[in-house]
C-alpha cells in the first residue's frame, strides 16, 4: 500500500479529518490533502510526526517504502528477463522493440540490451559459419552447436537477471562486469 494511502486510513481509523491531523503535526491541511492523495512523497521528518500524531510506530512507513522499491526491482528483473529471452532468436527486432519501450522505464536496460545484441550477432556468426561449414562439408553440427549455445546462454541470462543475479556478457571484461551490477 502507498505512504499516503496508509496515512489516509489510519487517520479515518483513529477518527480525524485532515485538519485535525494538520493540527497535530503542525502541517497545513494542503499538505496533509497532498501527502494522502499521493502527489508528494513526505520526508522522513514529516512522516516521524504524522506517526506520532496518528500514535503508530514510524517504521510503518519506513517499511512500507522498501516494499515498494522491493515491487519495483522485481518488474525490473522481469522485463530485463524478457529482453534476454528474446535474445533466443538472431531476430534483432524483437529485442529492439522491447528496449524502445522500456528504455526509459527499466533501470540499467541499456547494457542489457547491449549484452543480448552481442549474443544475437555472435549467434548468427556461429549460425552462418556453420551453414558454410554444412555447405563445404555437408556436416550440421557446428550449426546446431552454435544455435544451442546460444539458446542455453540466453535462458540462463534470462534466469539470473529474473533473479536479481549477474548476467553473462562475454564481449566485456570482467572488471565491467563487477560495474554493471
Amino acid at each position: 500500500m502507498e505512504t499516503g494511502k496508509l496515512i489516509k486510513e489510519l487517520r479515518v481509523k483513529k477518527g480525524l479529518t485532515q485538519e485535525d491531523l494538520a493540527e497535530r503535526t503542525e502541517l497545513s491541511a494542503r499538505t496533509i490533502q497532498r501527502i494522502e492523495n499521493g502527489e508528494v512523497d513526505p520526508r522522513a521528518y514529516t512522516l516521524q510526526m504524522i506517526a506520532k500524531a496518528l500514535d503508530v510506530d514510524f517504521s510503518l512507513f519506513v517499511e512500507e517504502t522498501n516494499d515498494d522499491k522491493k515491487d519495483q526491482e522485481v518488474n525490473h528483473n522481469t522485463w530485463l528477463g524478457f529482453l534476454h529471452l528474446s535474445g533466443l532468436l538472431p531476430l534483432f527486432f524483437p529485442s529492439l522493440i522491447l528496449w524502445r519501450q522500456r528504455k526509459n522505464k527499466t533501470k540499467d536496460m541499456i547494457h542489457h540490451f547491449h549484452a543480448v545484441l552481442s549474443m544475437q550477432v555472435c549467434i548468427l556468426g556461429i549460425s552462418l559459419g556453420g551453414l558454410w561449414v554444412y555447405w563445404k562439408v555437408n556436416q550440421l553440427t557446428p550449426f546446431m552447436i552454435g544455435l544451442l549455445i546460444g539458446a542455453l546462454v540466453s535462458i540462463f541470462n534470462a534466469i539470473n537477471v529474473m533473479n536479481g543475479k549477474a548476467f553473462i556478457n562475454p564481449f566485456v571484461k570482467s572488471e565491467e562486469k563487477s560495474l554493471k551490477r
